[in-house]
């Protein structure tokens, strides 16, 4: 039987019966999920689906299709089972080695680009797993120097794939637990996007990530041990005047400010995401 667009994306909503809705009811995840395969497989965008509907699939098409529905049916996220994820201005590469980028991490970018650094500020990006920050800060500022850490070998990889695929190879991935591998270099800007959920968060055990590291989301009983470890490690490592900016969970910012306080830091402040939550806090040394 051969199905259109139109029936093969209603086949596909009947299918993700785990979830149709977003936490926030904003949108209907199913949907959004079902074209997006579609596109892949078909190679377009998604506004085609919607100008084509009574267009026919070829049996390949809906056999790929078809594995692609049953992963997301069975939990996989999107990202891992297409291959790439969209952050920022850029394309890129996923694997099940690093955190997918999220959409609320473009606000630590915005943040970082606010700051009104020189023209050839040396900026470091911790836990840059995809290499997501690290590139779109220089893609933003082609004169700065950026470096992005790693401590899996995987994602340093994953980075410099990126980095090379959008022509960004001035951009430097090196794999470092933190800051270990780092020399006695002064930054500007250390941005980061850290593990920051506790250990028996119940959020573990939901949705995408499920099929991530848990290295890469897990910080001790509240979440903070990893943060607690960059502050007062920053403090070496940053220029005069230099700017840490941290993402964190949506209830940690006071305690995010207070261990910024505690090792010395000013100008401390906490940012909201588009959902009003304090998502981002930085300091100055």
């Amino acid at each position: 039987m051969s199905f259109t667009i139109a029936q093969a994306l209603s086949w596909a909503r009947e299918q993700f019966s785990f979830h149709s809705v977003s936490d926030d009811g904003l949108y209907d995840s199913a949907a959004i999920d079902s074209k997006v395969l579609l596109a892949t497989c078909l190679h377009c965008e998604v506004i085609y689906l919607h100008t084509w509907p009574e267009k026919l699939l070829d049996k390949m098409q809906m056999k790929i299709f078809q594995e692609f529905v049953m992963q997301r049916s069975l939990g996989h996220p999107v990202a891992h089972i297409i291959g790439y994820r969209d952050f920022w201005s850029l394309r890129l590469k996923v694997s099940p080695a690093t955190l997918i980028p999220r959409p609320e991490t473009e606000l630590l970018v915005e943040i970082a680009l606010q700051l009104n650094l020189a023209e050839h500020s040396k900026v470091l990006d911790l836990g840059t797993g995809t290499g997501a920050i690290a590139l779109a800060l220089a893609t933003e500022n082609p004169q700065w120097m950026v470096t992005g850490l790693d401590k899996n070998t995987e994602a340093v990889a994953l980075a410099q794939d990126n980095a090379s695929m959008h022509k960004l190879e001035r951009v430097k991935f090196i794999q470092s637990d933190w800051f270990s591998a780092v020399t006695q270099q002064q930054f500007d800007l250390i941005v980061t996007n850290p593990p920051y959920i506790e250990n028996n968060n119940r959020y573990l055990n939901q949705g995408d990530v499920r099929f991530e590291p848990s290295s890469a989301l897990i910080s001790g009983m509240d979440g903070l041990d990893d943060i607690r470890l960059i502050i007062s490690q920053s403090k070496y490592y940053l220029a005069d005047n230099g700017w840490l900016v941290i993402e964190h969970g949506y209830q940690q910012s006071e305690q995010v400010s207070d261990v910024l306080k505690a090792h010395g830091f000013n100008k401390i402040r906490s940012e909201t995401d588009l959902n009003g939550l304090p998502r981002v806090t930085l300091g100055s040394n």
